[in-house]
């Protein structure tokens, strides 16, 4: 079930469900907004032009209140907002269609596990022919909040617990592929 602003405000007042820095003006009848933070981050050339996932990768990291997005570019970004998920809840992370219309393409995975706590690293391109000036604290997405049936059984741990900035890509620590028997 996906959580109105009523519940919203009652999670956050109890203390299951974090936010901050948060105004109450962000939350909205279905969802919290989510504001861009002030941290970039973009790829470092590849030596020889390849990007291998069992390969560390390495990123420059930038502070800037704002920042130019050129036509044709990727770059991660973060969220204003530390985030902590209760084991009962997940979210899903929305880019605003008015900056949609305008060729800005918000992504991230699209979905934070139960008990994921850290920044959001969101994942931004540039679609359009223009540059694109971003500007932090501009509202940038959305979360909407889902209640689950019951807690999970296995409450998000992994590699991304706890992030703040822009978090590279961490895929390479999935090597070597280690498939369990499920039973």
């Amino acid at each position: 079930m996906i959580l109105s602003d009523g519940e919203i405000q009652k999670l956050i007042k109890q203390g299951c469900l974090q936010i901050r820095p948060m105004e109450l003006s962000q939350i909205q009848p279905a969802s919290v907004d989510i504001r861009l933070g002030n941290t970039f981050s973009v790829l470092e050339d590849s030596p020889n032009g390849i990007i291998r996932l069992s390969e560390e990768r390495h990123y420059k990291t930038i502070h800037t209140d704002t920042y130019l997005l050129l036509p044709g570019q990727f770059v991660l970004a973060t969220t204003m907002e530390y985030i902590a998920l209760p084991n009962n809840l997940t979210a899903f992370v929305e880019g605003r269609s008015s900056l949609g219309r305008l060729g800005l393409f918000i992504q991230n995975a699209g979905w934070v596990d139960p008990g994921f706590e850290g920044e959001i690293t969101l994942e931004l391109f540039n679609a359009n022919r223009y540059a694109i000036e971003l500007q932090a604290g501009h509202r940038l997405g959305q979360l909407v909040f889902a209640r689950m049936g019951e807690d999970a059984l296995h409450p998000y741990c992994g590699k991304y617990q706890g992030q703040k900035g822009a978090t590279g890509s961490r895929v390479f620590m999935d090597f070597p592929l280690d498939i369990p028997d499920i039973q």
